[in-house]
């Protein structure tokens, strides 16, 4: 039997690590081609595998159209979860774009340059970020939700227009997994300010790293069915790995003996609204196809404590307790590490608040006033339930098979979103050709109702990346996209975002 050759991106990350540690246990039938910058660090964590038979590392760049055709040349399939990362990204939204729309531009036109680009599958990794903020009670989501990428979140953006460049590529086969929160073991890794941007209460469907690299590997089995492919997924962990971003610290810091939360920060520390996650309708049928979900709480939990540092488990141990109490501890670890990531820094929330930077005060807060109304207690923390959601309106009959999907479901989608369908006539199901659209304030665009309908794509103008998020008079025009923005917005909010907002922090100075 003739191997396979896989292409994998990003294996110095998270995601892609993993799923080059899978593809490694399976190299007695697959050929492994990866592609790193040659920095320093990425040499020292590819190190390990510089003699390891049937793979081949390229040192080289996703943005250096040459290095992926290399990669590409030869190929059966090109697994893509390489990217640049919120915070770095959101600091740098013109090397975020570079980067992760620039990749996947290279990636499709180096698919197209293969003799057979009909024979290359591409798996696309987008991101949960792409919907935005989804508190209760709209927690649960699903492939083809309004696409709302949180104000200021440049990744959110550039996921979004690299996945299109994927779903509009005319490619026969390609698929776009949107990852959730990767859980990995080194928790001290996520201690960031940015972890206050999440409001506690956000509904989180993790899937560990290994899980996700369990899905890199598995998608390059034969196995997989025609159906699979361009198509839009959900990764998730599934109802075992649902909880709350409360609840989520809670089981971490009680497992590692530091106790609650509330004990280790303020409420108002964190924010209201503006981040992004969500639970999942439909996670279960990327696992229908893959079979990667093998972790839940329980075991995720169970991996920070097998991998955490010595010193991070010293609160744990029942001789401690002699020597410092529980409320000590606390109060150590409130002072020196989650104080200074919640004031320290531009990107800290209270640093918003002191320097009265008024649009990210709005953005996160509402208002100062909002703020401060915040209660001190943690006890009335909305803790949602599954069953407890609105399902989201798409614009079509979608008790309809795709077969039957016509110019007047087309003509209707486009109504809900406050624009036209401008093609006169569709074959039906035909929704890989892309007809002409008008959006409300006049745009005409090209594209596939498989990326309106199924992905949640609309005009490209009107994205926060080109036009800056003007979501307010947005919601007031498009009743698709009001429903992910009236559940935590005023209506007669009327703010807007250019897209150099980012530009408020750059300058500012981190505190000592």
């Amino acid at each position: 039997m003739q191997k396979k050759t896989i292409f994998i991106t990003g294996t110095t990350g998270s995601m892609g690590g993993a799923g080059l540690a899978a593809l490694l246990q399976r190299t007695d039938r697959f050929n492994l081609v990866t592609l790193a910058r040659p920095s320093t660090k990425n040499k020292t964590l590819l190190q390990q595998y510089s003699a390891t038979p049937g793979l081949r590392i390229v040192w080289g760049d996703l943005t250096r159209y040459e290095d992926v055709l290399e990669c590409v040349t030869g190929a059966d399939y090109v697994l893509h979860p390489a990217a640049l990362i919120a915070p770095e990204a959101d600091h740098d939204p013109v090397n975020a774009r570079r980067i992760n729309v620039g990749s996947a531009e290279n990636i499709v036109r180096a698919i197209k340059a293969q003799p057979d680009p009909d024979s290359i599958k591409l798996v696309n990794i987008g991101s949960v970020a792409m919907t935005g903020d989804r508190l209760y009670p709209i927690h649960v989501g699903r492939t083809g939700d309004p696409l709302k990428p949180s104000i200021y979140d440049a990744y959110a953006c550039s996921k979004i227009d690299a996945e299109r460049v994927v779903a509009e590529s005319g490619l026969k086969y390609w698929v776009s997994c949107r990852q959730t929160f990767v859980a990995i073991p080194d928790t001290m890794a996520l201690m960031d300010p940015i972890m206050f941007h999440q409001p506690l209460e956000t509904c989180i469907e993790f899937c560990t790293a290994a899980d996700a690299g369990l899905l890199l590997a598995n998608v390059c089995e034969d196995s997989v069915p025609e159906a699979f492919w361009r198509r839009f997924y959900n990764i998730g962990g599934g109802p075992a790995a649902r909880l709350t971003f409360l609840e989520l610290m809670e089981q971490v810091f009680g497992a590692l003996g530091i106790g609650k939360p509330e004990g280790l920060a303020q409420r108002n520390w964190f924010a209201l609204r503006n981040f992004h996650c969500h639970w999942f309708e439909d996670s279960g049928k990327l696992n229908d196809y893959l079979q990667f979900q093998t972790m839940g709480v329980e075991e995720y939990v169970q991996s920070v404590v097998d991998s955490a540092p010595w010193y991070a488990k010293l609160p744990a141990l029942p001789g401690m307790r002699s020597i410092m109490s529980a409320k000590a501890v606390q109060g150590m670890i409130r002072h020196f590490l989650m104080k200074p990531l919640a004031t320290k820094t531009p990107d800290s929330t209270m640093y918003w608040l002191s320097d009265n930077l008024e649009d990210r005060i709005s953005a996160f807060f509402r208002s100062r006033e909002t703020w401060q109304q915040i209660p001190r207690g943690w006890d009335d923390i909305r803790r949602p339930g599954y069953g407890e959601y609105q399902r989201l309106d798409h614009g079509y009959d979608e008790s309809l098979e795709d077969a039957a999907l016509d110019i007047v479901q087309m003509q209707g989608a486009a109504r809900f979103r406050g624009g036209k369908c401008l093609a006169a006539t569709m074959a039906a199901g035909d929704l890989l050709r892309a007809p002409p659209w008008q959006c409300w304030r006049g745009h005409r665009f090209t594209m596939t109702p498989n990326s309106v309908l199924k992905g949640g794509h609309w005009c490209p103008e009107c994205e926060p990346a080109r036009r800056g998020w003007d979501y307010d008079e947005e919601a007031k025009h498009n009743p698709y996209f009001a429903q992910v923005w009236y559940t935590n917005h005023d209506r007669d909010e009327a703010s807007y975002y250019p897209p150099e907002c980012y530009l408020d922090i750059l300058g500012s100075q981190r505190r000592t």
